[in-house]
């Protein structure tokens, strides 16, 4: 029996469709539903990774005025907007948005953590982290910023970065509210899809 065909249950009498099936069927529902809800699907998580690349920008901006760092501004602010983007988009789609579509996520309260934690993570945490060792090197490189004796370096780095992480705390909270929010949304765009009918097919249900 091919991958594509329809798998009969033993002893039960009941056809499941195999996972090429499901996932052709719901490629083939998600292209029914209204565009408005296909558009929120598709290009909410680059809303996303832009909210990531501002707070990369934000987080950058933070640490190049505890360093006194003037100088490398675009070779700074070019990764630390690219970087979280590229990284946050990856991480939603990996994590909500194809599994979604594949029918690999059926429960709400997983899709709104797994939500939240890309937001966080992906689009709060990596950029301040990523922004660290950006403006270290600079402020090494143009010698802005007493660097620490060996022994002293992680208080040193500890103390440049606590004002950055309490001034950052609410960016990314709301990096958490807005992603929670969106995979909410695609749960939402799941169950439609789950609610169509499907021709020739039984409904999926868990």
């Amino acid at each position: 029996m091919s991958e594509n065909s329809i798998v009969e249950e033993k002893g039960a009498g009941v056809t499941i469709p195999s996972r090429a099936v499901v996932i052709q069927m719901l490629a083939e529902k998600f292209e029914r539903l209204p565009e408005l809800d296909r558009k929120i699907f598709n290009y909410g998580p680059l809303y996303l990774g832009g909210n990531a690349a501002l707070a990369g920008l934000i987080a950058n901006s933070f640490y190049r005025r505890a360093l006194n760092v003037t100088q490398g501004l675009f070779t700074s602010s070019l990764p630390m907007a690219v970087l979280p983007f590229l990284t946050t988009v990856a991480m939603y789609n990996v994590a909500v948005s194809k599994p979604l579509l594949s029918g690999d996520l059926n429960c709400p309260t997983c899709v709104l953590i797994r939500g939240a934690l890309v937001g966080a993570v992906g689009a709060g945490i990596y950029p301040i982290v990523l922004a660290l060792p950006v403006n270290a090197g600079l402020a090494t490189r143009y010698n802005t910023a007493p660097m620490p004796e060996k022994g002293n370096i992680l208080r040193f780095w500890k103390k440049i970065t606590q004002p950055v992480l309490r001034k950052m705390g609410f960016v990314i909270v709301l990096q958490v509210f807005f992603s929670t929010y969106l995979s909410s949304k695609h749960f939402d765009t799941y169950l439609k899809m789950l609610q169509l009918s499907t021709p020739d097919s039984k409904v999926l249900k868990d």
